[in-house]
């Protein structure tokens, strides 16, 4: 078992250095040497995980080709330059809405430049804003309905047996992620020097490194298909909510079966975008919010399927050595969420590798609820795609990674809104569940 873990982790290192659809690829080949070299039987592929995953991109990239992102993000826009001194606490809120929205945090690449301009021209530490505002971003990955690391929650819950809901995590999920997410914002208010005293941006200034280019969001053309695109979509996102919830409105037919609401009802929204909007497909799958999604995707289907054979071929050995541990202490197993998902950089395929795991081990499944927000944990190495872009955008230098790389602008606020989340989740779930 130890030596199959070892190539597990290899595949995994390996993935995350590639980047893209390297982390997908690489776990298939780890698959191929658990299967041919140490003989495991391969589980099956997380199928309906990734075909909810992909209707849901289908949806999003059709609202982001109809202008529906790029009309939220201009609203963003006026609403951070018309309030300024609050930039710190509204960007985060900003971020999480989005997200919430639209099911993927790379909806943020957009705003946060202007978020960076906003404070900056304010003389407001841009490190502030732009920190929580990330951290935002992911949490609200594990509060969002129609997000794939939520997808494959409800679907791995359902389909063992267990009657949770919709309703049932987002009434713990929103609630927790939204008061870590304040918590972050309430600490990154007082983050770091004064801009006016931080050497780095003093240097800049005296250098004359510090580029005062203006960035502004182009007004989206056609108000009437954006518009059209968002509501459809936020149609189709209730309609989720409320046929997860509410099982008996549902055709006999579905009832139990939420992959295929989510399937039909997302799908349907995208077709009725294209269709109302005369919006062109191929526009859809070129936008950023597809690509990033499909890369989610081969993550998932690599990765998690490598994961879920490794685990149930040693399920016996897993069980012995930490079982004790976990029935003492369940919220242990929110350590094992948080470290994978640092290796993984997928709260999705964080959730899909290891939650079966949690629930062989026991765990009850509120507690898992509590637990979820625990995924979100790449912020801990400084090399995310929105880290980067953040760290990239703030002209002013105070947006940055320390000497010894973990003593980065983003750990604190992420472990403050990671650690406040489950917290807060635990005591939910203990007070409305057992």
């Amino acid at each position: 078992m130890l030596i199959q873990g070892i190539f597990v982790l290899i595949a995994i290192l390996a993935g995350a250095r590639l980047g893209g659809i390297g982390l997908g690829v690489l776990g298939g080949m780890g698959l191929a040497i658990l299967a041919f070299g140490f003989g495991l039987e391969p589980t099956s592929p997380p199928v309906d995980v990734m075909l909810m995953i992909v209707s849901v991109i289908a949806a999003a990239g059709c609202m982001q080709a109809a202008g529906g992102l790029d009309l939220m993000v201009k609203t963003a826009e006026k609403l951070l330059r018309k309030n300024p001194q609050r930039i710190t606490l509204l960007s985060p809120l900003v971020t999480y809405f989005f997200t919430f929205i639209a099911g993927t945090g790379h909806v943020a690449y957009s705003l946060l430049p202007v978020v960076s301009e906003v404070a900056t021209e304010t003389k407001i530490r841009p490190e502030r804003p732009l920190s929580i505002a990330v951290i935002a971003s992911q949490q609200a990955i594990t509060a969002s309905p129609i997000s794939a690391a939520t997808v494959a929650l409800l679907s791995i819950l359902e389909n063992s047996g267990f009657s949770v809901t919709y309703m049932d995590i987002l009434m713990v999920t929103i609630p927790c992620t939204l008061a870590g997410v304040l918590a972050g914002a309430f600490y990154s208010m007082h983050a770091g020097k004064e801009l006016a005293d931080d050497p780095v941006y003093k240097r800049r200034l005296a250098l004359g490194e510090f580029n005062q280019t203006h960035h502004e969001i182009a007004d989206v053309k056609d108000r009437r298909s954006a518009i059209v695109s968002i509501l459809l979509f936020i149609i189709a996102t209730a309609g989720i909510i409320l046929f997860g919830s509410v099982q008996s409105l549902l055709p006999a037919s579905l009832r139990g079966n939420m992959a295929y609401i989510v399937e039909i009802l997302m799908l349907s929204a995208a077709g009725l975008i294209l269709l109302i909007t005369r919006t062109d497909g191929l526009k859809a799958a070129q936008g950023s919010v597809f690509q990033a999604g499909m890369q989610a995707v081969v993550a998932i289907f690599g990765i998690a399927w490598m994961g879920d054979t490794f685990i149930a071929g040693n399920m016996a050995e897993l069980k012995g050595s930490i079982e004790s541990f976990v029935t003492e202490a369940p919220w242990l197993f929110g350590l094992a969420l948080f470290f994978m998902s640092v290796l993984l950089f997928s709260q999705a395929a964080t959730i899909r590798a290891l939650l079966p795991l949690g629930i062989a081990l026991g765990i009850s499944p509120y507690i898992l609820l509590a637990l979820f927000p625990a995924v979100n944990g790449y912020f801990f190495l400084p090399n995310y795609p929105t880290i980067v872009a953040a760290i990239n955008f703030d002209r002013t230098g105070t947006t940055r990674i320390g000497k010894y790389i973990v003593n980065h602008s983003f750990m604190i606020p992420g472990l403050i809104a990671t650690i406040t989340s489950v917290g807060l989740g635990l005591l939910l779930t203990r007070l409305m569940y057992q």
